[in-house]
């Protein structure tokens, strides 16, 4: 108790969980976006109720690792190695590794996974089947409600270890760690249901997203590799492709406002 005192009082601390809070609302967009898009593919009466059940998931998963940062740490040590030297980086660096540790390999099947779901999203965003044909087998399984909190529970579980793996490297309180996670998932909690219906209502905001996803398993994949990719430059390109979806729609509203009006287009 008298230790939570005295983080309570410490303006470090505060600064800390401030900081850990934006990055922590930052990292879960990746999960958020995921859990909006899976969701969009359920019966309308079971996208909410998805949703809720993903965070929840999501923030007891995190909370978990916290308390298991001794099992969580041990997870970053190699546990077999390829040994292939690889070309240098100008630091004297292997461009990439060779010994893999559990997060590696958990961030490597992960970002597999997010490849193979966003190519099977956007094929079946280009071409959809007929309307009014019988879903064939493979389509089955999206409209399971089960199938998609099984799907939302293995990359809730990789991005869980990501973020709680940054967090750790902030700060060594895990009061502060806790607090932040809660605060973070509340948000995305608040921030879900207006994300997965606006996606909904713009398909061209399904196709930009499912990039977003395709970039991102890249990105774990090389993660996994030893190829780390600055989160920052990763944000900027999805905030500048939204930006230009953005101005993409206000031109497309301000073409339909005109042939409703039957003004010529220009």
């Amino acid at each position: 108790m008298d230790s939570l005192l005295q983080l309570a009082t410490d303006p470090a601390a505060w600064a800390a969980l401030v900081t850990l809070v934006v990055m922590e609302v930052v990292l879960g967009i990746d999960n958020l976006v995921f859990i909006s898009i899976l969701s969009n593919k359920l019966p309308e009466a079971q996208r909410a109720r998805a949703r809720r059940i993903g965070l929840s998931l999501a923030l007891l998963m995190r909370i978990a690792l916290l308390f298991g940062i001794a099992w969580l740490v041990a997870l970053t040590q190699p546990v077999f190695d390829l040994g292939i030297t690889g070309p240098l980086n100008e630091d004297g660096h292997a461009s990439f590794e060779t010994a893999f540790s559990w997060r590696d390999l958990i961030l490597i099947a992960g970002g597999l996974f997010l490849l193979w779901k966003a190519t099977k999203e956007i094929h079946h965003t280009v071409d959809p089947a007929p309307t009014g044909d019988v879903m064939d087998a493979k389509n089955v399984a999206i409209t399971n409600f089960s199938a998609a909190i099984v799907q939302i529970l293995m990359l809730d579980l990789v991005f869980s270890i990501d973020s709680i793996l940054t967090a750790v490297g902030m700060t060594q309180h895990v009061p502060i760690m806790v607090i932040a996670v809660t605060i973070a998932v509340a948000a995305m909690f608040f921030a879900a249901g207006p994300l997965a219906d606006f996606i909904n209502k713009n398909p061209t905001i399904v196709m930009l997203a499912l990039g977003f996803l395709l970039m991102i398993g890249a990105v774990l994949i090389g993660d996994g590799f030893g190829i780390h990719v600055p989160k920052g430059y990763i944000y900027a390109a999805m905030a500048f492709s939204g930006l230009v979806e953005g101005l993409n729609m206000i031109a497309r509203k301000s073409r339909e406002k005109k042939a409703a009006a039957g003004e010529p287009p220009h």
